[in-house]
C-alpha cells in the first residue's frame, strides 16, 4: 500500500511539469473585476485578444464586477492554479489592503504576479463654467474656497477618488467629495455645472477635454500624453509629487507553477510590442509597458501602491466595511 502510495506520488510529481509544458491546453478565462465597457474591460479585451493569438488559444474576457474589484479578484485567487483562469486587475488592488479592514485574500500572497500591461494617466478636470485657466489659479482658488468647492469621483476606492486626496493632500486643503456611480456619472455631472472638479482617468475624459467641454488643468504623468497635449503635467503646473498612474497589471493564484507563469509573461511581453495593440491603447490614452511586462516588476508596483496609498485612506477615514 505506501509502495502504491509513493508511486502515485511520484507519478504526480512528474506529470506536474509536463501538463505545464502543454500550457495552455484549453481557452483561458481572463477574470476583470469590473463592469463591460469601461477602460479596465477595454484593455483586457485587446490584451486577451493579443495574448490568445500568441498562445494558440482562445483568451475569454469574464467580467465579475463588485466590492470595488475584491469580488472578482477573490474567485481568481480560489480558481485552479493551472494558468487557464488570469486575472487582469488595476491600482484598486493595492488600495483595497487599506479600504477593506476584511478583505478575504493578501494580494501579495494568494496571487503571483506575471507582468504591468499597461500605464494611464489622470486628468484633473473641471466643469466648463469654472474661472480659473491655470492649475497655479485653481490652487488659488482652491486654499481660498476650501470646502465651499465640490470634488467629485467615481465612488470610495476608485482611482479618482485616490487622486482627489492626493491632490487634497498636496495643496493641503479639503473640498467636499461627491461620490458617483462611474466615470461617466462624473463626467455628466461636470458638463451640467452640478459639481466644481474632478479627476478621472484620462482614459474617460479624453473626448470631453479634446472638444473642449469640460476644462482640463493637468495630467498626471510625468510627461505630456499624446492624446492631450496640450495640457499640462501636474508637475509644470507646480505640483511635482503628484504624478499618478493607473496601472493594469495581470496575476495568477499563488500555487501557479513557474512555467506557466514564464510562458504567460513571454506571451505578455510579446503582445505589448504588437504595433496594433500599441496603436488601440493610445486610443484610449493608455500606454502599454512592455518593459514593465515581468512578475518582479508588477510586484514591486504593487508592493509601492499599497505603501504609497495606505496613509492617505487611513488619514481619510473612509472605509469600504
Amino acid at each position: 500500500m505506501a509502495k502504491l502510495a509513493l508511486g502515485m506520488l511520484l507519478a504526480t510529481a512528474i506529470a506536474t511539469p509536463a501538463a505545464a509544458q502543454n500550457y495552455p491546453s484549453r481557452p483561458i478565462t481572463m477574470i476583470v473585476p469590473f463592469a463591460a465597457g469601461g477602460p479596465t474591460d477595454t484593455v483586457a479585451r485587446v490584451t486577451a485578444e493579443t495574448m490568445g493569438r500568441i498562445l494558440g488559444q482562445n483568451i475569454i474576457v469574464e467580467n465579475v464586477a463588485g466590492a470595488g474589484g475584491t469580488t472578482g479578484s477573490h474567485r481568481a485567487v480560489r480558481s485552479d492554479p493551472d494558468g487557464h483562469t488570469i486575472l487582469l486587475n488595476h491600482l484598486g488592488l493595492a488600495t483595497a489592503v487599506t479600504l477593506y479592514r476584511k478583505l478575504p485574500f493578501d494580494p501579495t500572497a494568494d496571487l503571483r504576479p506575471v507582468g504591468v500591461v499597461s500605464d494611464a494617466s489622470m486628468a484633473i478636470i473641471a466643469r466648463p463654467g469654472y474661472q480659473p485657466e491655470s492649475l497655479a489659479d485653481l490652487i488659488k482658488d482652491v486654499k481660498t474656497r476650501g470646502q465651499d468647492m465640490t470634488f467629485a469621483h467615481s465612488g470610495l476606492g476608485a482611482s479618482s477618488q485616490l487622486c482627489g486626496l492626493l491632490f487634497m493632500a498636496a495643496v493641503d486643503k479639503k473640498l467636499t467629495q461627491v461620490p458617483f456611480r462611474g466615470g461617466g456619472p462624473v463626467l455628466q455631472a461636470l458638463l451640467a455645472n452640478q459639481v466644481d472638479l474632478g479627476c478621472e482617468q484620462a482614459t474617460t475624459a479624453a473626448p470631453q477635454l479634446q472638444s473642449k467641454s469640460i476644462k482640463g488643468y493637468a495630467v498626471t504623468s510625468t510627461h505630456r500624453i499624446p492624446a492631450l497635449p496640450d495640457v499640462p503635467t501636474v508637475g509644470e503646473g507646480g505640483l511635482p509629487n503628484m504624478d499618478i498612474s493607473v496601472w493594469h497589471g495581470l496575476f495568477v493564484p499563488a500555487k501557479t507553477p513557474d512555467s506557466v507563469i514564464q510562458t504567460l509573461t513571454a506571451a505578455l511581453a510579446k503582445a505589448l510590442q504588437d504595433p496594433t495593440l500599441a496603436r488601440r491603447f493610445i486610443d484610449i490614452s493608455t500606454a502599454p509597458t512592455p518593459e514593465k511586462a515581468t512578475p518582479h516588476s508588477l510586484a514591486q508596483t504593487l508592493k509601492s501602491d499599497i505603501g504609497r496609498w495606505r496613509p492617505l485612506i487611513q488619514a481619510a477615514g473612509q472605509f469600504a466595511d
